[in-house]
């Protein structure tokens, strides 16, 4: 349920921060305040943290994976998110006297964005992959263009673009690779909340 898919997110959200923390410690912040942030809002009182059992067209071990996988890349999603936010904050507070350690920050955190960005869109592939055939398991189908399997597709295609930045110019500026991947996340919530 949404309950357990939240907290789910929060624990590939800490997880993923713990991957890239060796390498920047403001990733591990923002990844666990954004795990904080999940974790509040899944303690609300609109979501049901009771487990029912599943639907029996839903109890498959393709199910369990598929999920997983796809909220993992969720996590990393919106660490992307907020590196993406810091980024832009940086840029816009950075003067003539600290132009050059925000500089080097600002970099840092660049290539951090974009090797999130990477790792959930690996993840996201993967998932929708394990999808189809818990689909083909659960219902006799690959791909059924229903609401759900259609924004997954489209988060995935909205998600591949900025990776391929030396083939599409106006994401080569760093601003508007930010800004995309502010944007971006607009499509998952669409995608996990919307439909």
């Amino acid at each position: 349920n949404s309950y357990e898919t939240m907290v789910y997110v929060s624990w590939a959200t800490v997880c993923g921060g713990l991957l890239f923390a060796r390498r920047s410690v403001v990733t591990f912040a923002l990844a666990t305040l954004l795990g904080g942030i999940v974790l509040f809002v899944s303690g609300l009182n609109w979501m049901d943290p009771q487990i029912t059992p599943l639907v029996p067209v839903l109890k498959s071990p393709w199910l369990m994976f598929h999920v997983a996988v796809i909220v993992a890349a969720y996590g990393f999603f919106g660490i992307g998110c907020l590196l993406g936010l810091t980024n832009l904050l940086l840029m816009a507070v950075s003067g003539r006297r600290n132009v050059k350690v925000l500089k080097v920050r600002i970099a840092e955190l660049s290539i951090l964005n974009e090797m999130t960005l990477w790792v959930g869109l690996a993840f996201m592939t993967v998932g929708t992959f394990l999808g189809a055939v818990w689909a083909s398991e659960s219902w006799g189908r690959y791909w059924g263009w229903d609401p759900k399997e259609t924004w997954a597709l489209i988060t995935l295609l909205v998600y591949s673009a900025p990776l391929h930045a030396q083939s599409l110019p106006w994401f080569r500026s760093q601003r508007n690779y930010r800004i995309y991947s502010l944007v971006a996340l607009a499509c998952l919530a669409m995608t996990y909340w919307g439909v």
